[in-house]
């Protein structure tokens, strides 16, 4: 791949694709599939990864009218707006062509007059708040707001929907089916006020592996975590890895700035947090905290360089570290430098990150800034 930038994330197609093939082949024939691209894709690019998928997905979710805004131009699918859009943005995102949520009556209000003003019947679907005690509908308050919903001549209920609140990490089933038994009691209440032949959706990810499957359980299915090939959890990883193959599609990619020696009794980066205890030979890094590589790596995590690990030393900055490569000889400038992923035989894996963060894979990627270009291979 020739004209790369300095610092760039690299998008497998290959990868990506091949993770949908494999949630295809485990969901029902009859099952949709909504491909979750919130967050710029997990931070592997929104555009990027509808241009990859546009073929193979039923429906994009995304979570607000700013995601909306940068996608609609890229697909004709259907797309789910899950996260709440505020009464002075919700003609815009009818506009622009989506299927809203409601997370309560009073919203219903706002879409159904604002559908009312451009004249158009707007789809929304209804979230239902099945025990996890975020967004949507009290199950208990349905049967008196559904009929007055009904009235509501410029809205169409699509579909229901609800969240798992602890199924990716856990063998007590108990909570999850305590929500599964409020949930089919809530399409009962619509099923009873005339809503029928709903789009009805629970499972995400690990709702898919722990629960859905294949059973066509629910019609719609919101894939998220694991299209980009990346585990829920720990516990579904080793319940499911021998059963379904999923690859990891982006790689974190830069090139060394500068390399040089530093003599023993020589400091390295902000707070002097790191002193030479003999000469050592260093490359500099041009990412940081900026570009979403926390400063808790600080002293703490490793590079790839000519396929070996090379630790951080010193403090992440803002725009820059320093790590050591004593060890990998003919080391120069601009030569490439993996941040996370693969390259020869070494890999830093999302998870990895994780683990040295004290947080989760979802936080590792989304939060690589939107700013470095997104590079599909």
């Amino acid at each position: 791949m020739k004209n790369l930038p300095l610092s760039y994330i690299e998008i497998s197609k290959e990868n990506l694709i091949h993770n949908i093939k494999q949630f295809k082949r485990l969901i029902n024939k009859n099952t949709k599939i909504v491909s979750v691209i919130k967050a710029n894709a997990y931070g592997h690019g929104d555009k990027e990864v509808v241009r990859i998928l546009n073929k193979y997905t039923n429906y994009f979710q995304i979570n607000s009218i700013e995601e909306l805004e940068s996608i609609r131009g890229f697909t004709k699918k259907p797309i789910l707006l899950l996260g709440y859009v505020g009464k002075n943005d919700i003609e815009k995102a009818i506009k622009l062509g989506c299927i809203l949520c409601v997370f309560d009556f009073e919203h219903a209000l706002l879409v159904n007059e604002s559908a009312r003003k451009l004249r158009l019947k707007q789809k929304i679907h209804i979230a239902i708040d099945s025990h996890l005690g975020r967004e949507g509908f009290m199950p208990s308050t349905l049967e008196s707001f559904l009929p007055e919903i009904k009235k509501m001549k410029n809205i169409v209920i699509d579909g229901v929907y609800s969240h798992f609140a602890n199924i990716e990490d856990t063998s007590d089933f108990s909570h999850a089916e305590k929500q599964i038994k409020t949930y089919k009691e809530s399409i009962t209440s619509f099923n009873k006020n005339g809503f029928n032949n709903l789009k009805t959706h629970i499972s995400a990810t690990s709702g898919i592996l722990a629960y859905e499957k294949e059973t066509g359980i629910n019609n719609l299915v919101r894939l998220g975590i694991s299209l980009y090939g990346l585990w829920p959890s720990l516990y579904l990883k080793k319940k499911w890895d021998k059963k379904i193959n999923i690859k990891p599609v982006l790689r974190w990619v830069t090139s060394i700035a500068q390399v040089k020696i530093l003599p023993k009794g020589h400091s390295i980066g902000y707070g002097l947090t790191y002193i030479a205890e003999k000469e050592i030979k260093v490359a500099l890094i041009p990412q940081g905290y900026s570009n979403g590589f926390p400063r808790s790596f600080s002293n703490n995590g490793e590079v790839i360089i000519h396929g070996k690990k090379a630790k951080i030393l010193g403090r992440v900055a803002m725009n820059m570290f320093v790590v050591d490569v004593s060890h990998i000889p003919d080391v120069k400038k601009e030569d490439e430098v993996v941040i996370l992923g693969w390259q020869d035989k070494s890999e830093i894996s999302a998870e990895d990150l994780a683990v040295l963060s004290d947080t989760i894979n979802y936080e590792v990627t989304t939060r690589i800034s939107s700013l470095l270009p997104r590079v599909i291979k």
